[in-house]
């Protein structure tokens, strides 16, 4: 029996960590353009855009944590915003670097997500998300934001476990391609909004108040971020 179950976790250990097949580049290909069709159109991002929101509020709440603060909980919104409320000096690198975390880290998340893949750890991929997922879940704090968690580590959970591996690899890639793409847009639409004079509490104002660093400067950041992950990640996906 001792025998049979450490068999059971060796293979375990192999679907998970071992390296998988890479997908045809048609594949990667087509889950790029699927990606591209539900980030673009306005009435399909309105609801897509909860997936970035979840990596943008983990952002914060996971850099908080990091950075020796205390993190209180998060909230999300049927409206795609999100809130994540964390203790500590209200100054400093920590909070710095929390509040930069939000808008950079769906495109970072796509960028390490790109590299796992360029290995062919795509099993890896899907456990590593689905297991911050469920991080997140705890401390989410009101119930459209548990459902929305919940869902979608479901989701990650039913193919990763009971769906072919190129039904796998089709899913991952179309993830990491939808972090990528996805992460690129909403910088955009700040600055749109504070162009109109919104926004005035926006991720970038925060930084600008506890750097004494214009909220443009955030902006162009973010956008760095995004962009340069968008190119380097795309090259890993496509093999150049």
């Amino acid at each position: 029996m001792e025998s049979t179950a450490n068999a059971s976790l060796t293979d375990l250990w192999d679907r998970v960590f071992g390296t998988q097949a890479a997908p045809d580049e048609w594949l990667v290909i087509i889950t790029g353009l699927v990606a591209l069709a539900v980030v673009v159109p306005h009435g399909v991002w309105r609801v897509a855009r909860n997936a970035i929101t979840i990596a943008h509020e983990g952002g914060h709440g996971l850099v908080a944590l990091l950075t020796g603060r205390r993190l209180d909980g998060i909230r999300l919104h049927s409206d795609t915003s999100g809130l994540t409320v964390s203790r500590g000096k209200p100054t400093g690198l920590g909070m710095i670097l929390t509040a930069a975390s939000g808008y950079t880290a769906p495109p970072l998340l796509g960028l390490g997500g790109a590299a796992l893949l360029a290995a062919d750890h795509i099993t890896a991929f899907l456990w590593l998300a689905t297991a911050l997922l469920i991080v997140m879940l705890v401390m989410i704090r009101n119930a459209y934001g548990a459902l929305t968690v919940v869902i979608t580590g479901g989701t990650f959970l039913l193919v990763s476990w009971l769906t072919s591996s190129q039904v796998q690899a089709a899913f991952a890639y179309a993830v990491v391609w939808f972090l990528l793409l996805g992460g690129v847009r909403p910088a955009f639409e700040l600055q749109s909004k504070r162009r109109r004079g919104g926004a005035g509490d926006s991720d970038a104002d925060q930084l600008s108040r506890l750097t004494h660093v214009p909220a443009g400067m955030w902006l162009f950041l973010f956008h760095a971020v995004s962009l340069c992950s968008l190119i380097g990640g795309g090259r890993w996906l496509l093999g150049l």
